[in-house]
């Protein structure tokens, strides 16, 4: 393996909520931490690893130019989308003008939705769901519809295709968002599922926004496939988002875009997204992207899988070893972990506050997945060395779920 995803990065003072727990977003894990115990960040979606040099490269060339006035995106910066989307996930005919700056994922979806709908419309959403597209959606005046994710008997979640149909009727819905792969859940779809999805989307006359932000964080050999490749329609009925800020842990620099392949859709998409003079791109993290893209990142992203491959093995067969009434299904994608505590906290007769505030107090920085729509739930990110997911399940085993 060439890169590092084995040492303790210090991100104290660095500008990082994940640490630091600020909490902007009023989402941060609630309790104290005993002064015994160091703290360990499993809540929030960014990476406690290294990003690839490459990134810091680019941005560093260019800072040695001490200028930074008005600028056009460059040729480089489309050309290695391209060659990414094709590289990476089988993507063909992708052109430079398919392509557009959003200033975030979440920004694009709001976009998007603008041009399809009009405040106090439905859109329809599976539920776990992203608390991010929670609030959004919420801010700006759309109602949610959740369809609930169903886990078979093999406990993998799927897709329930005849309650989406049956809302998206009677609600009138026509603007859907699809998960791939899914937050918080880390289902990988198959592209017969995205197929099914989206016929049952075609017979409803729904445009989908597809945000696929998670689409290079694929674990255990799994592949992901872009929804608008599953067939002509969905190349003419979906808004794809994507960002490398997940993939490389850039959310502090800013920098997602769109692929949208039809043309009478991406002009509008494209001028909502202008009418606040915001949704501009940023010189540095135009040089990130470009950076990331690179053979080495590729490289990077392909032994990052491999680590958070063995991190999630690990953390699904201890939970089901030691952690009687607690289930959780392996993510095939991302690197969250999506943990259903509603068995234990009642044999134990604990609060889902207590629980989450009894990890808290042995450093164990977990999140809430309430937040996700899911009632007594538990969200953690295992995006972290080895070592510290190791140190932090033994120390739920001694002192939270097992506790003398």
């Amino acid at each position: 393996m060439n890169y590092d995803f084995i040492s303790i990065m210090e991100r104290h003072g660095k500008d990082s909520i994940a640490v630091d727990l600020d909490d902007i977003y009023g989402i941060a894990p609630k309790g104290k931490t005993r002064p015994e115990f160091d703290q360990i960040p499993m809540w929030v979606a960014d990476m406690n690893f290294r990003t690839v040099p490459t990134i810091q490269k680019a941005i560093i060339d260019r800072t040695k130019h001490p200028a930074f006035g008005y600028f056009a995106p460059r040729d480089e910066y489309f050309d290695e989308i391209i060659k990414w989307q094709r590289t990476r996930n089988g993507v063909a005919g992708l052109d430079r003008d398919d392509i557009g700056y959003e200033n975030g994922v979440l920004g694009g979806v709001i976009s998007t939705l603008r041009v399809l709908c009009q405040e106090g419309d439905k859109i329809l959403i599976h539920s776990p769901t992203y608390i991010g597209f929670t609030e959004s959606l919420s801010n700006n005046g759309f109602k949610i519809v959740h369809s609930q994710l169903q886990k078979d008997n093999e406990g993998i979640w799927r897709m329930d295709y005849e309650d989406m149909d049956r809302k998206l009727k009677e609600h009138s819905i026509h603007a859907a968002i699809f998960c791939s792969p899914h937050n918080p859940c880390g289902r990988v779809w198959e592209r017969w599922e995205i197929e099914k999805a989206m016929e049952v989307y075609k017979a409803n006359d729904v445009i989908v926004i597809s945000d696929e932000i998670w689409s290079d964080i694929i674990l255990f050999n799994n592949r992901h496939v872009p929804t608008q490749s599953v067939s002509e329609d969905a190349r003419n009925r979906t808004v794809a988002l994507y960002a490398p800020s997940k993939t490389f842990n850039l959310a502090g620099l800013i920098g997602a875009y769109h692929i949208i392949y039809n043309k009478y859709l991406r002009d509008r998409v494209r001028k909502q997204g202008s009418l606040s003079n915001y949704n501009e791109m940023n010189v540095l993290s135009m040089y990130a992207l470009i950076g990331a893209y690179k053979p080495e990142g590729a490289k990077w992203v392909d032994d990052l899988s491999i680590v958070l491959s063995r991190n999630v093995q690990y953390a699904c067969d201890f939970i089901r070893a030691h952690f009687k009434g607690v289930r959780v299904a392996k993510p095939e994608g991302t690197y969250m972990l999506f943990l259903d505590c509603s068995q234990w906290c009642e044999d134990n007769r604990v609060s889902i506050d207590q629980l989450e505030e009894a990890g808290v107090e042995v450093g164990v920085l977990w999140q809430d997945g309430r937040m996700f729509n899911s009632p007594c739930s538990i969200r953690m990110n295992l995006a972290l060395p080895y070592s510290k997911v190791v140190q932090a399940f033994e120390r739920l085993d001694e002192y939270v779920f097992n506790k003398k």
